[in-house]
């Protein structure tokens, strides 16, 4: 015990009882190795040995002390009038008072390290946890909702969706063929530089597309295009991760976002390009549908340099579609979409 480095060959006398109805016995009480050792002064004998820093003093402060190997003062004792054995015994006991708070010190630290350690990282990771957990439970009437909250964003900029009739007519009739049976397509009078793809399966397209096109070739495809790349998911991920934390536990329990949840999203989106699929799965999505690819090219491109791959690998390149994607009737129908 480096405690007890000035008292390593110590001796005093000392009255020992062996139990408590046992009769007092005189011993020689040493420090031993960590321990107290109780010998019987006539042949030496060890009678007893007891761990030092597990030695209590059964009446703290008070000469004679009486020391025992527990607390409980049920065991065996020994009565201690020595200064200086009492003195060292009394820096044991306080080398190990000091070591248990230095150790519990250190423990409660490690603790509150570990809790800070666990709250960080749900501050961090709770909320975007929320979040894609929100994204990915919306039932397709919210994400629908959440779509048309983007798009009312969208009119902003773009101007109020075009509803004339006859136009719109065409475009119910053609979503479900192009995009799948739940797409809805909508105009905006302001160019949109190409189709946008939203949450609950809207795609909106600007009435550029329409008036300066020969055909409805190119708007098709540039649907088609926004279809192939992004996904119903990561729009809905963008979406609530846009409207925050709160407006995603509003969604998740009372069904809906607050109304200014979106605001913003869409001059956002409008700030970059469209998002556009691998040359290859155009192409094949294209054919599929009957769908030239020039025409889709020239409207990224009007000089063909920067899309050759496109013009080169369009099925209908020498020979058209069998059947046009619309009559005359229903083209000029949805040309007309923004008038009146």
């Amino acid at each position: 015990m480096t405690a007890l480095t000035d008292f390593q060959r110590l001796e005093a006398q000392g009255s020992w009882r062996a139990a408590p109805d046992a009769p007092l016995r005189e011993v020689i009480v040493s420090v031993g190795d960590a321990t107290l050792v109780l010998s019987d002064p006539r042949t030496d004998r060890p009678l007893s040995h007891w761990s030092l820093p597990a030695v209590v003093q059964l009446n703290p402060g008070v000469t004679p002390a009486i020391y025992a190997p527990t607390t409980t003062g049920e065991d065996e004792t020994v009565t201690i009038d020595d200064p200086l054995m009492i003195e060292a015994i009394a820096r044991v006991q306080g080398a190990v008072a000091s070591h248990r708070a230095h150790t519990g010190r250190l423990r409660n630290g490690l603790l509150v390290l570990a809790i800070l350690a666990a709250l960080g990282w749900l501050v961090f990771w709770l909320p975007g946890a929320l979040i894609g957990h929100a994204a990915r439970i919306a039932p397709p009437a919210q994400a629908r909702d959440i779509g048309q909250a983007i798009l009312t964003d969208l009119e902003r900029g773009s101007g109020a969706v075009c509803h004339r009739e006859s136009g719109q007519a065409v475009l119910n009739w053609l979503a479900p063929r192009l995009l799948g049976p739940d797409a809805a397509v909508r105009v905006v009078p302001g160019p949109l530089g190409g189709a946008r793809r939203l949450p609950g399966e809207i795609y909106v397209i600007g009435s550029d597309l329409l008036q300066t096109a020969p055909g409805p070739e190119a708007a098709a495809a540039h649907l088609v295009a926004a279809r192939l790349a992004t996904t119903d998911d990561a729009l809905r991920q963008a979406a609530v991760q846009h409207a925050g934390l709160l407006a995603s536990i509003r969604l998740m329990t009372l069904g809906h976002l607050p109304q200014t949840a979106m605001q913003g999203f869409g001059a956002a989106m409008l700030m970059n390009p469209a998002p556009r699929p691998s040359d290859a799965d155009l192409l094949a999505a294209l054919a599929e549908r009957g769908i030239p690819a020039e025409p889709y090219a020239r409207t990224l491109d009007p000089t063909g340099q920067t899309v050759l791959p496109l013009i080169e690998g369009d099925a209908f390149r020498t020979t058209p579609p069998a059947r046009p994607l619309l009559t005359d009737e229903q083209w000029l129908a949805l040309q007309q979409i923004c008038a009146g």
